[in-house]
Formats: structure tokens, C-alpha cells, sequence
């Protein structure tokens, strides 16, 4: 038990550690020439990280049988869901001054950020209903219907920034990449027959 609390104590922190670097180069001008954009990449990077290591939690648990992976999957939706809302901050109150219509005409105007939106409003509910309280009002069957979106959100998420690099898309391809493997395996496990009950012999 104490090796788990230390280990979502470290885990914790190194969450944090992306917004912590982003306020490190505010203080010491080294958000290059165009500050606004890098905290913007940065923060929709460190989103789409977090989602991939939160869908990677189920198949390392299966992999490696440690079932205390469970325990964190919830705190890093919830960074990724924390550092999605500070992307969108960034975009519209920074970017954008909050104008709506301005926002709204953007939404319209470049699919890369009606995806991006997309993925934005659909990681609300999921995070509004992260807590056990919330699993136990839906019932374990539609809680984990509705937590299935997050398929559609990491692949919006892929598909975002690929459509927001234009030209030099490898790093997109690789979470490409990562997200078809981590999606492949869940189909593959599906796909594989239920094992049988092991009867036990009566006495």
C-alpha cells in the first residue's frame, strides 16, 4: 500500500512537470518568438501524451498482471482532461481575447480546430463522471459506454495534429502510430474466446 501512495505521489509530480517547465521558460524568455503558439503546441502535445498513457494502463495491466495500474488510470485522464482545458484557455482567452465570434467563425473556418473542439466537449462529461460516486448513479454498463468515447477523443486528438502540422507530420504519425496499437490490442483481446470456467471436482 505504501509503495502504491508513493508511487501516484511521483506520478503526480510528473504530471505536473510539463506546466511546471512552461512557467520555467515564462519567467526566463524562452518561449521563442512566438510564445503564444509554443505554449499552445506544448499543451496540446502534453494532452495527447496523457491520453495515450491513459489508454495504455489496461493493456500493460494485462501484460504484466499488475493490477494496482488501475488505481492511477483516473488521475492521468484527469491530467489530460486538466491540461485540454488549459490548451483551450490558452487558445481563446490568450489567443483569442475570448472574442466568440472570433472563436466561433475559427471553429467554422479550420477543421484542425472544429476537431479539436470536438475532442475539447467530449472530454467534459468523462471527466464529470471520473469519480466512483458518478460510475455507482450510472450503472457500471452506460458509465463504461459513455468512457468508450475516449477512443473517439484520442483519435480526434491524432487527427488535430495532424491536420495542424501540415508539413513535417512525423511526430503525429507516431502517436498514429501508438493509438492503432493500443486500439489493435483491445480488438485483439476481444476477439479471443472467453476461457472457460475451471470445474472443480464436488466435495
Amino acid at each position: 500500500m505504501k509503495s502504491l501512495v508513493a508511487f501516484k505521489a511521483a506520478l503526480f509530480a510528473l504530471c505536473l512537470m510539463p506546466l511546471a517547465r512552461l512557467v520555467f521558460f515564462a519567467f526566463t524568455d524562452r518561449l521563442g518568438a512566438n510564445p503564444i503558439e509554443f505554449v499552445l503546441r506544448s499543451l496540446g502535445t502534453w494532452t495527447l501524451t496523457l491520453l495515450l498513457v491513459t489508454l495504455s494502463v489496461t493493456p500493460l495491466r494485462r501484460l504484466t498482471g499488475w493490477n494496482s495500474l488501475m488505481r492511477v488510470r483516473r488521475m492521468l485522464g484527469l491530467f489530460a482532461f486538466f491540461y485540454a482545458c488549459l490548451h483551450f484557455l490558452t487558445y481563446a482567452g490568450v489567443d483569442q481575447s475570448f472574442d466568440l465570434a472570433a472563436i466561433l467563425a475559427d471553429v467554422v473556418k479550420h477543421p484542425y480546430i472544429t476537431v479539436g473542439f470536438t475532442c475539447f466537449v467530449l472530454l467534459i462529461p468523462l471527466a464529470a463522471t471520473s469519480t466512483s460516486a458518478m460510475q455507482r448513479r450510472l450503472g457500471g454498463r452506460r458509465w463504461q459506454l459513455l468512457h468508450r468515447l475516449v477512443y473517439l477523443i484520442a483519435t480526434g486528438g491524432v487527427v488535430h495534429y495532424l491536420w495542424l502540422v501540415k508539413k513535417d507530420i512525423t511526430q503525429p504519425l507516431l502517436y498514429g502510430l501508438v493509438l492503432c496499437v493500443l486500439l489493435g490490442m483491445r480488438l485483439w483481446w476481444r476477439r479471443l474466446p472467453a476461457r472457460a470456467p475451471v470445474s472443480r471436482p464436488p466435495g
